[in-house]
């Protein structure tokens, strides 16, 4: 019984030296978070940068302060990643890089992912507690985001309609760095969703026959190949009677669904089109990789990576329902 006992022990001491040894050997592969240069911080109120270096910064930018646990492999090796990816979408430390469009543009994602609690990442938050949100976080992050695209809608009262989504000749129809061109086909597809947002707009999504059919059908775990959804946008206006209208047309949209050609952006080709001579968005096709989908994995996995998207179109059973009470 006793030479059992001294086996164990044995076995139990091999394995835990075999741990010991692989961990220490994993070191020599761990290679360091690579440093960059701050090209240029974000000019904000004090408030708002506080909390953006406090619970942004550990990732979104080149001032890491890790502790000895993401130093460590194989820690590491997942802190490294995401950081890296996290650069990538947002980098506080090069913001002079990005316009003031795309200032503007990246205080609503961080808005937008503060209210949906998606980041912090809990993963990070559980390393470095003085990061979590609160809610006065957020409403602080909000009157900041709001002053940025804040107009005086008396100012804008003339537009008593929609300005037109533009149209120009197919041979000019412009395309997006990453290979997607415009078309104005969209104006005859079917309405999916139509919504406002905080940054004072109003939003008409589109779908070709293949996504309204796959909405009709709840058939978008994936989307089917050649789904498009165009989500054209206005300005609000307030009219005379205190009514808010589309005014001032500012950009189109546009999702197109190929798994195959947009495997970094979750099979979907994203492009956007803005003002009346429909300017691409994207100096290069990583714009998308860099902005749109980090929205979009975050907030809309459930739906397949596309917002306002109604259960049905159309619904059968709710038109039925609504006949048998009749």
């Amino acid at each position: 019984m006793e030479a059992i006992r001294r086996k164990r022990k044995q076995r139990l001491y091999l394995a835990l030296l075999g741990i010991i040894s692989l961990f220490i050997g994993i070191q020599f592969f761990n290679q360091p978070l690579a440093g960059k240069p701050i090209t240029g911080a974000i000019e904000a109120p004090k408030e708002v940068r506080a909390i953006l270096e406090r619970s942004c910064y550990g990732c979104h930018s080149n001032e890491q302060k890790l502790n000895w646990l993401e130093r460590t492999a194989p820690v590491s090796w997942i802190v490294n990643k995401d950081v890296n990816r996290a650069r990538e979408v947002l980098n506080f430390s090069e913001w002079g890089k990005y316009s003031p469009a795309e200032h503007e543009g990246k205080m609503y994602a961080i808005l937008n992912m503060l209210k949906a609690g998606k980041m912090p990442l809990p993963a990070y938050t559980l390393l470095h507690p003085t990061a979590k949100i609160s809610k006065k976080d957020i409403a602080v992050i909000n009157a900041y985001t709001l002053s940025l695209s804040r107009k005086d809608t008396t100012a804008n009262s003339s537009f008593a309609h929609p300005e037109a989504i533009p149209t120009i000749s197919e041979e000019r129809f412009s395309v997006s760095p990453n290979g997607i061109k415009y078309t104005d086909a969209f104006k005859n597809w079917k309405v999916i969703s139509m919504s406002t947002l905080f940054d004072h707009s109003i939003r008409v999504i589109f779908g070709n026959e293949i996504a309204v059919k796959a909405i009709e059908e709840e058939n978008f775990h994936p989307w089917p190949k050649g789904s498009l959804v165009v989500k054209a946008v206005w300005e609000q206006t307030e009219g005379p009677d205190g009514e808010i209208r589309a005014g001032k047309f500012i950009n189109a949209q546009f999702m197109v669904k190929d798994a195959e050609q947009y495997k970094n952006t979750e099979g979907w080709g994203f492009a956007k089109f803005s003002g009346q001579q429909l300017i691409p968005t994207g100096k290069t096709a990583l714009f998308a990789q860099q902005s749109c989908i980090s929205c979009h994995r975050q907030l809309a996995e459930s739906t397949g990576y596309l917002f306002d998207v109604p259960l049905k179109v159309n619904r059968k059973e709710l038109i039925s329902k609504i006949i048998r009470n009749e």
